[in-house]
């Protein structure tokens, strides 16, 4: 089986990390670095190159290592990384999942404790060894047992954007055999919750041993937990558990919706449905033989839609189906209509190689152009975060100068904006001037330090940061990173009301660690008249996926085209950047 760009990345990371742990020479670690940086960042077709033996013309490439990515490609597995896992206990390579965990410590946790388990671990930093160990320290234990109770707590879950891959892969190839005849991905998968346990995958077929056997067997699946003649359970190779369900035609609609859920969506369509003297299941509707109604005719249903109709109900778009108000509003016809991906024209909070970034402005600029968008803003980090490469002052300002130059050589149809992510100190101070700010096109004010403040304090420090009328949007509100950061303590509904008080947007950051701020506290929002941008935090071209999943998450929250700030054309957006100075 090849892999994929992503994966080989990924792997040339996990080698860098293994030479870290084995002492190994400090170039050839670099070079594994760069390679799998040269790997992340290439646009071209690494498959193609591979086959071309062009890797060598990739800048941070070299032949050994052409060669192994090559292999890598082609058949999916690499003899050298498999002999330097061979060298350690199975257990160590969990140990590089804790925060703060680097494979310095993991090797000295290796050498001088014997430890090669998360368990052996947790014992030792509860006993007192690891406090006692040169360059740890008691803090440090403390923080490693934070990290694997963290661990537990989130195990069996996977994030949206781990999955999505894997599961459109398995979907694509279920949708081109000839036995299917319709095809889904239901549950949380679906409904496009951030965080999902599994993946249900309904289908409808004629033949169903012949789609379980496609399915048990397909290259993605590690292994086999159940199979049936229409209900098979298997492990794919990233981890998560996927469940396939082959039903008839007939039963489909049923199916797909009881499938999507959620519960507390379904509940309430079986109540509903026997208002009507139905009892409703995932295969069909059917008349309840005793009951206080008299059962109703049962109307055809073909496909999903039909099933809400025949329920007094619009048709509920899968994000919605939370019983968060969606049956009162599909019952009114007044659902929202929700945005779609195609709806943006542009996004800002992107990051170059001028920070933390892996593209150069100008590669950002293109890739952003051929996407179709209109405009892109620029918004590497501010010089307070310097583990980020942050700017200063002077370097900010020549990039301003790099992108009006880049600005000229454009038409009409696309430009670059200046900003930055401005740190937001602890006082709610921020990281430049008033007087370097207004030079900006826009702010992205975002914090990215001392997170463990009280929650009054927290609330006020944002708060004043983005009274500041340079300030343009708040970004990533919370500083969540799913399943591994808990948000800092805010008064979240505080901050909303602030943001509609001072015209100040609030960030939808879409990469799958963040989706922050959350879609539960959107139609708040909306309700105070605060705007959503749309950002994908991109570190990289292929950062501008981010998109997609942010798009999920807002349809989620209720947002339309409408609540969306960066739905506008190149024409009107300037408008709405310069709104909160004016």
């Amino acid at each position: 089986m090849s892999m994929t760009k992503d994966q080989v990345a990924a792997i040339l990371e996990a080698i860098t990390q293994l030479l870290e742990l084995k002492g190994e020479n400090p170039f050839k670690i670099r070079a594994y670095q760069n390679a799998a940086r040269a790997v992340e960042t290439y646009s071209g077709n690494l498959e193609v190159a591979a086959k071309e033996e062009r890797l060598t013309e990739i800048p941070g490439i070299g032949a050994a290592i052409a060669e192994k990515i090559a292999t890598l490609v082609q058949t999916g597995h690499l003899p050298y990384y498999e002999e330097l896992k061979a060298e350690f206990p199975p257990g160590v390579f969990e140990m590089f999942e804790l925060m703060g965990v680097g494979p310095k410590k993991i090797r000295a946790l290796y050498d001088k404790l014997g430890i090669t388990t998360l368990e052996e671990l947790e014992a030792a930093c509860k006993d007192g060894r690891v406090a006692a160990l040169g360059g740890f320290g008691a803090k440090t234990a403390c923080n490693i047992l934070q990290s694997i109770e963290q661990r537990k707590s989130v195990a069996g879950n996977f994030l949206l954007g781990d999955v999505a891959d894997a599961a459109e892969a398995l979907y694509d190839d279920l949708r081109s055999h000839p036995d299917v005849s319709q095809l889904a991905i239901g549950g949380s998968y679906r409904r496009r919750k951030e965080v999902v346990h599994d993946l249900d995958f309904v289908v409808a077929s004629m033949r169903p041993e012949n789609i379980t056997g496609f399915f048990t067997q397909h290259p993605l699946v590690k292994s086999v937990i159940a199979s049936g003649p229409t209900k098979s359970s298997v492990r794919l190779r990233d981890g998560v558990q996927a469940d396939l369900r082959v039903v008839s035609n007939a039963q489909y609609p049923f199916a797909l919706n009881y499938f999507t859920g959620s519960k507390e969506h379904n509940i309430v369509l079986r109540g509903r449905a026997l208002q009507h003297g139905w009892s409703l299941n995932e295969y069909r509707l059917s008349p309840v033989e005793e009951g206080r109604v008299t059962p109703e005719p049962i109307p055809e249903i073909v496909e999903e839609r039909d099933l809400y109709r025949a329920l007094g109900l619009d048709w509920v778009p899968p994000e919605l189906r939370e019983n968060l108000g969606e049956f009162a509003a599909a019952e009114a016809h007044t659902l929202p209509d929700l945005i779609s991906l195609e709806n943006l024209r542009g996004t800002f909070h992107c990051h170059t190689t001028a920070s933390d970034g892996r593209n150069a402005l100008e590669e950002m600029a293109r890739a952003a152009h051929a996407l179709g968008l209109q405009y892109l803003g620029i918004a590497d980090h501010s010089k307070s975060s310097y583990q980020a490469h942050g700017l200063d002052e002077a370097r900010l300002l020549a990039q301003i100068e790099a992108i009006q130059q880049l600005n000229a050589t454009y038409d009409d149809g696309f430009r670059l904006f200046a900003g930055v992510e401005c740190d937001i100190l602890k006082d709610g101070a921020l990281d430049f001037s008033d007087e370097i700010l207004s030079r900006l096109d826009y702010v992205v004010a975002s914090v990215h330090s001392v997170f463990n403040l009280p929650e009054a304090e927290m609330t006020r420090r944002i708060v004043k940061a983005i009274s500041n009328p340079h300030v343009t949007m708040l970004g990533h509100m919370t500083g969540r990173l799913l399943l591994t950061r808990k948000p800092y303590a805010l008064d979240i509904p505080a901050v909303i009301e602030a943001a509609a008080q001072t015209g100040t947007l609030i960030e939808l950051n879409g990469n799958p660690q963040r989706l922050d701020m959350d879609w539960r506290w959107w139609p708040l929002a909306k309700e105070k008249g605060v705007r959503c941008v749309i950002n994908p935090d991109a570190h990289s071209i292929d950062g501008f996926k981010h998109l997609w999943f942010g798009v999920q998450a807002a349809r989620k929250g209720w947002l339309t085209r409408a609540d969306v700030v960066n739905t506008l054309p190149l024409g009107k957006i300037e408008a709405v950047l310069a709104a909160k100075r004016k």
